[in-house]
């Protein structure tokens, strides 16, 4: 097999956080669900801003966060995402890059806006986003570079490239690309109201061998198998999927495949400040576990270390070096 350029390559929706810690209140008075993710338009983008406290404003996009985390933790990253050659668009770029990920996608010089997400932050650290996706859905199979993707050890793509129809073409694309050159495909499942909408195609995805990977919490596996039964839903996933990823919160993670199940422990925290990312840096832990042949244990517990330390601190990106933290903790990097 060829050499591999980078260890972990992302597709995803590149999003501009904007963070707000506020009261249950906020979101009842926006009709918003607690703990999910709504798609919106620019007009309610704008009542939802004006009506929101102090922010903080910071680069995210779910595979974003990952690749960011998977960086920290000393891989070779890259990026591919949509974003406007706007003022927040140049940001979101410059952060990218600064965080040692190659970023190469060109940007949109018509259209929507670079894509935003307002984030609120309950007392209890849940998060509930609201997306204007904006240029994010300006990404093409054309921006998919045969190349960079044929390179990559492991593709590593976002359900929430199923709303855009064109990026739905760019995964595809981008699948069968890394397939080819015999390099894995994982997927994250990314939100279970995400599943509720493609459920059908996703299963599809990892039955026909689309995905070799798949990431998901217990919301999203109970949506994706429409059953309440952790155990049943855990033997669907097994028999569905090469590899399988569950996280359960403070329960740890189970990791499955047609041999087996093994599980690991959350990693312990001092206090709960803010779940945005927390999926996102567990995959990175993972991914990066995977592509250093660390073992499937070794991979939860990277995982779990990666999201105890975001979930710690407002925000959805590492505000320490991981690759410190993991061998603070006696973790292989």
């Amino acid at each position: 097999m060829a050499e591999t350029k980078y260890d972990v390559l992302g597709i995803g929706n590149a999003i501009f956080d904007v963070l707000v810690q506020t009261d249950e209140g906020f979101l009842a008075r926006h009709g918003m669900t607690k703990g999910g993710m709504a798609l919106i338009d620019e007009a309610r983008a704008a009542s939802i801003y004006q009506d929101m406290g102090p922010a903080v404003e910071m680069s995210g996009g779910s595979a974003a966060n990952t690749i960011v985390g998977i960086a920290s933790l000393g891989a070779r990253t890259a990026f591919i995402g949509k974003v406007k050659d706007d003022q927040i668009g140049g940001l979101y770029s410059h952060d990218i890059k600064a965080a040692n990920v190659a970023f190469a996608t060109a940007p949109a010089t018509g259209g929507p806006a670079t894509g935003c997400s307002y984030i609120l932050v309950t007392p209890d650290g849940e998060r509930t986003m609201n997306t204007y996706l904006g240029a994010a859905q300006e990404l093409m199979p054309g921006d998919i570079d045969p190349a960079e993707i044929a390179a990559s050890a492991i593709v590593y793509l976002e359900g929430y490239l199923w709303d855009p129809k064109n990026a739905k073409d760019a995964f595809l694309k981008a699948s069968g690309i890394a397939h080819e050159a015999g390099r894995q495909v994982a997927l994250t499942l990314s939100d279970a109201f995400c599943v509720d909408r493609y459920r059908g195609e996703f299963v599809d995805l990892m039955r026909d061998g689309t995905i070799d990977l798949i990431f998901a919490n217990e919301a999203e596996l109970h949506s994706l198998y429409q059953t309440s039964d952790f155990d049943t839903a855990l033997a669907q996933l097994r028999n569905d999927v090469k590899l399988g990823v569950v996280t359960r919160s403070e329960k740890g993670c189970v990791v499955a495949t047609k041999d087996g199940i093994t599980a690991v422990p959350a990693f312990p925290i001092k206090k709960l400040v803010d779940t945005t990312g927390a999926g996102d840096l567990f995959a990175a832990g993972f991914l990066f576990g995977l592509v250093r042949g660390a073992g499937h244990e070794n991979c939860g517990r990277l995982g779990a270390l990666a999201a105890a330390e975001v979930i710690q601190h407002i925000g959805a990106r590492p505000q320490v070096s991981l690759k410190a933290l993991a061998k603070q903790n006696g973790l292989p990097v």
